[in-house]
């Protein structure tokens, strides 16, 4: 057990879990608002794609 407690192999793993963790939730985070404006974006593309293609006599 005293080996156990004096084995510092785990620590650095343990370490670089809590990093990855910490930039998975930053980059989930910042996708996720980046995502709403993309989405928005590509609505106002979509809405002016259909005004034009009403004006021109083609239905989608």
């Amino acid at each position: 057990m005293n080996r156990f407690f004096r084995e510092e192999e785990g620590q650095g793993l343990v370490e670089y879990a809590l990093i990855i963790g910490l930039i998975a939730i930053v980059a989930i985070a910042a996708l996720s608002a980046a995502g709403t404006s993309v989405s928005g974006l590509f609505g106002n593309i979509n809405d002016k794609l259909s005004t034009a293609n009403q004006g021109n006599g083609v239905n989608p």
